[in-house]
């Protein structure tokens, strides 16, 4: 068994479907962390099939928005049910936290010193430019962001970002369920 950390890239905008619908914007790349390989891979598109044994063997899959954006994006391409897979979604722990919504990029510049190295329509025009190395790039970025920022919640239960002035940085703690994290030497982080 595993748990994963995960992020997917889309090929349209909320704005070019006219919905708020994820699953109509199309997978164009899935990026993914597995603890136990400690390895860091992805899937275009077309390789999709290769990667649902990986998550139905998932104890536990970790994301940032994996419950708004990212699982349901997938729910024209999985052929088994989305509801059954355990999910860890960071940003639903860090809004129940601070009460407020906040972007990936945002708690990580001020948690963890680094942030995303572009937006999310990058990985959109990367997608529609067939600039496939700069897509699964981006895409696999995300991911090490959100496997270290998960990592850190859970170690310090604290998370950090900006106020609305944009100059005082905030800390609060999070509530994180204990996770068994497992490795490929089988040791657990905290």
């Amino acid at each position: 068994m595993d748990v994963l950390v995960i992020d997917i890239e889309t090929k349209k905008s909320f704005g070019e479907i006219g919905s708020r619908d994820p699953a109509q914007l199309g997978v164009s790349y899935v990026g993914v962390y597995s603890y136990v390989d400690d390895n860091l891979f992805g899937f275009f598109e077309k390789e999709l099939d290769d990667f649902w044994p990986i998550l139905s063997r998932a104890d536990l899959v970790i994301g940032y928005n994996i419950d708004g954006f990212d699982l349901p994006s997938l729910k024209n391409y999985y052929p088994g049910h989305l509801n059954q897979i355990k999910t860890l979604d960071l940003m639903k722990v860090i809004r129940q936290a601070t009460g407020i919504r906040l972007g990936l990029d945002a708690v990580a510049q001020a948690t963890l010193g680094k942030g995303k190295i572009g937006h999310g329509l990058d990985a959109i025009r990367y997608y529609h430019e067939k600039r496939w190395q700069e897509l699964a790039k981006y895409c696999l970025e995300d991911v090490k962001i959100t496997k270290e920022l998960h990592d850190y919640m859970a170690k310090f239960r604290s998370v950090s970002y900006k106020d609305i002035s944009g100059h005082n940085i905030i800390t609060v703690p999070v509530e994180m369920p204990q996770i068994r994290l497992p490795s490929a030497k089988q040791t657990t982080l905290f």
